[in-house]
Order: structure tokens, then sequence, then C-alpha cells
């Protein structure tokens, strides 16, 4: 780059070529400190319409469809594959240039008014994040992502439902989401596998559920024990349909926290209360009746054992039997 003075000027001149555009125009300007100025403005001009001219934009589908492509060895990818379902309704017409700070707090606050949890909200928002992360630094097809506030998640909640309580909900519900709540109470399912749940997962014969590694949060193949209820419910369900065990008006459910769902739960006086806590429901039922906890991790699935120390204040007989083994050896003081 080079400033200079016409013989025929009184101003400077600037001359530089960027990625083959050549610029040679008059600064306009007697002070070099000024032309010096126009000069570095008019480069960085330049650089800002060679990046717009040369860099194409991509739409958010085709930014989905190249990371599921890239992380389909995930072990959550059926539950990122739900999420994008969701957003694929939302950023259809979207290209990656404009999802901007805006754009990702209202779906942030559209899925909050689904009542899901602070958790459900931050794993969406962490899959936006993830994508618009690998276009940018790996495919180089943004300049910047936008700014993802996650929301503040509180300590460990368990919520789980008196049979009470469970039985004037069922008693609210339609019928489609009644099986569904039934079943999800008398197996601890996961909303993801109890909407996806197929013919093909049931063993009539030796009364169990087999959820296989593609389709489990663990990645890992896990069998449940039907009991009697949970039979009851498939057998409500056969006519359905061919392939999908829990349908709405013949086709598979993709949402569990409804409309209805939620003015089922107002009707029933039950505040509080997501899907997911009827897996906590499932469980807390377990160890209130003598299940335990290495029983309900293979029962449930669990990866770690961490996760169903959360249900162990809710049987204390164990404890009880092991304080009574020490024998006082002495009168007390």
């Amino acid at each position: 780059m080079s400033i200079s003075k016409k013989k025929d000027s009184p101003f400077y001149y600037v001359r530089f070529t960027y990625n083959g555009v050549r610029v040679q125009e008059s600064t306009k300007t007697t002070k070099r400190a000024e032309a010096k100025e126009y000069e570095q403005r008019r480069l960085e001009e330049v650089k800002a319409q060679f990046l717009q001219s040369s860099k194409p934009s991509y739409s958010w589908f085709e930014a989905e469809k190249r990371w599921l492509e890239e992380m389909r060895h995930k072990r959550t990818i059926v539950q990122d594959i739900e999420k994008f379902e969701w957003l694929g309704e939302r950023l259809r017409n979207y290209s990656l240039n404009e999802i901007t700070v805006d754009v990702i707090e209202t779906l942030a606050k559209e899925k909050e008014k689904d009542n899901v949890s602070n958790a459900t909200v931050n794993r969406l928002l962490a899959l936006i994040r993830s994508v618009l992360t690998r276009a940018c630094k790996q495919w180089e097809w943004l300049d910047k992502i936008p700014y993802i506030r996650l929301r503040k998640e509180p300590a460990g909640r368990i919520r789980w439902l008196t049979d009470q309580e469970a039985k004037r909900l069922l008693g609210q519900l339609p019928i489609h989401l009644k099986h569904m709540t039934m079943f999800t109470l008398f197996t601890g399912l996961r909303a993801s596998n109890v909407k996806k749940l197929k013919w093909e997962n049931i063993n009539f014969k030796n009364k169990t559920l087999i959820i296989h590694a593609n389709e489990s949060k663990t990645g890992k193949t896990f069998s449940i024990p039907l009991n009697s209820v949970a039979l009851t419910v498939l057998e409500a369900q056969k006519r359905l349909h061919s392939t999908y065990v829990f349908v709405y008006k013949n086709k598979p459910i993709k949402q569990c926290n409804t409309r209805a769902w939620r003015q089922a739960l107002k009707r029933a006086g039950i505040e509080g209360f997501r899907w997911h806590d009827l897996r906590h429901t499932w469980a807390s039922w377990h160890v209130q009746n003598g299940t335990s906890l290495q029983e309900l991790q293979q029962l449930g699935g669990w990866a770690s054992f961490d996760m169903v120390l959360r249900y162990a204040h809710l049987d204390s007989s164990n404890l009880e039997q092991a304080a009574n083994k020490i024998i006082c050896q002495g009168e007390p003081a």
C-alpha cells in the first residue's frame, strides 16, 4: 500500500491491491495523517466486501445436515434429532447469518412455555451453540457466533406423585395421554423412548420391552420387564397403529408437554410437575416398596449409580438395620 501526490493535484492518492481488487483514488485531503486513515478505512471496506462476496450464505438446514453427519456417533444423537425437529419448524427460513441473539432468545422463551425445566431449555441452547460453533470454527461458514444466554439450573430436584395424585391426573387426561402416562408410571420409560416406542420393541412372550443402544440415552441396550398394568395398556393400543405403540390421530406423538397435559394437571390440582417427573414417580414408588437401588439402576437403564442415589432417602429401612448392628457395651452416661 502507498499514498502519494500527483504533480497536478494538492491531494494525496491511495494505491493498493487486495485479492485482485485494485484501488487507486484520491483521498480528498492534503494532510498525510488523514490520508493514512483514509487508506486504512478503504482497505477494511474492501476486505469486508471481499468476505461478503466470497463466503456463500448457508441455511440452518444445511448446517443441521452436516452436523448430524459428523456427529452420528454421539451417544445422545436420538435426543438431538428430536430437538432438531422442534428447531426445524422454527428455523426453516433462516440462514446462519440471520440467527441472532434475539432469535435465539425468542426460541428459548417459546420452549419455556412448554412447562419444561431450565435444564431442558439449556440442552436445546447447547445444541444450537454446538452447531453455530462448528459452522464458525471448523466449516468457516460464519465469521462469528451470537452470544447464547443459558438459564440458571437449580440443584437436583425430585418431584413425584402420590397414589391419589396419580389417580386424579389419570382421570383428567384424554385417552391417548392417559395410556402414555400409565405406561410411563409403570415402566419408568423416558419421554423420548415412549413417544417413539414401536411394536418391534415389545416381546409379549417374555413380557419385556427392549430399548436398543441407538435408542438409549446411555448408548447401551437394556430390557424392562412389563407388569400387568403395562401389558394392559399395550393390549388397548394394539389395533391403533401397525408400527408405533402410542399415536394420536393415527400419527406418532411428537410432544408430551401439550396444552391438554397442562390443563389436565391444572384440573387435577397438581403444580410444579413435568412429564419427566413421571419417571421420578416410578422410581420413587419402587424404592418405597422395597426395590433396591441396584435393582432400580438396572430397571431404569441408568449408566451411573450416582443417578439412583437421589432416591435413597425414600427408604431408610436399610440404614435402620445397619444402625442396630452396633451393640452398646456399657450404660449410657
